[in-house]
């Protein structure tokens, strides 16, 4: 039953993509003129995504403390990676930032067209110049004010452990001394394993944003970036159920 209904979901998702899309066109050329930053295409790409978390029977989201976020000024907002719906659970926020994600995803018809519509920033994971390219247009974001998402981990977990930390979005905030904002993800790899996609049985999962980290409190980038990971540890995410067990 669960692959008969995981079927027509996916499948619902390719229909409607495109609708939501020529949407994102029309707000992307309407706000072109004053809204530099892209925050209404944004926001509109929020409802998108979030919209597929809401309609599923399956799922229930709850978001908490959506406060801590800021809806004016740079920021580097962390959070841990388990699953595919990371992504669309963390639209949910609602909250201006631009997602750092891995370049495969801007290769996916629909998805990937708005993702560069709306300014996010592509990596090749691996590749130094990719790295490269990204951090600098990470600089040029932050430095017109405008918040990043970032997967500190690098990629999704393969047995729900929380992963080492990566260093590139701590050295960000650090250069530009903007505040870390640490978000705990709960219960996604339940929903959806990181191999297949075939949906799991009901779920309840959960957006924590937690208190902000100042660069300046730290004595370096090293403990900056453990503090984050502490932070997120705490709230139990080391703890999620595998899937497939």
């Amino acid at each position: 039953m669960l692959r008969v209904f995981s079927v027509a979901f996916w499948a619902f998702i390719v229909i409607t993509c495109p609708v939501f899309f020529v949407g994102a066109v029309l707000v992307w050329l309407v706000t072109l003129p004053f809204d530099r930053r892209r925050v209404a295409l944004h926001l509109y790409s929020s409802a998108w995504a979030a919209f597929y978390v809401y309609i599923c029977p399956l799922w229930r989201l709850r978001v908490e403390h959506r406060d801590r976020l800021p809806w004016h000024g740079a920021a580097v907002l962390v959070a841990n990676h388990a699953s595919l719906i990371d992504i669309l659970v963390l639209f949910a926020l609602f909250r201006p930032f631009k997602f750092v994600s891995k370049q495969e995803i801007f290769r996916v018809p629909v998805i990937g067209w708005n993702m560069r519509l709306n300014g996010y920033v592509p990596v090749l994971r691996g590749n130094a110049s990719s790295v490269r390219r990204m951090m600098d247009l990470c600089d040029r974001l932050l430095a017109s004010g405008s918040p990043l998402m970032i997967f500190p981990e690098g990629r999704r977990t393969s047995d729900g452990t929380l992963q080492p930390f990566k260093n590139g979005a701590f050295d960000l905030a650090v250069k530009h001394g903007v505040p870390v904002i640490p978000i705990a993800v709960h219960g996604t790899r339940r929903a959806l394993p990181r191999k297949g996609f075939v949906l799991r049985e009901h779920i309840r999962a959960r957006v924590e944003v937690l208190p902000s980290l100042a660069p300046a409190d730290f004595s370096d980038v090293h403990a900056l970036r453990d503090a984050a990971r502490e932070a997120i540890a705490a709230r139990g995410v080391t703890r999620e159920e595998d899937p497939g067990s």
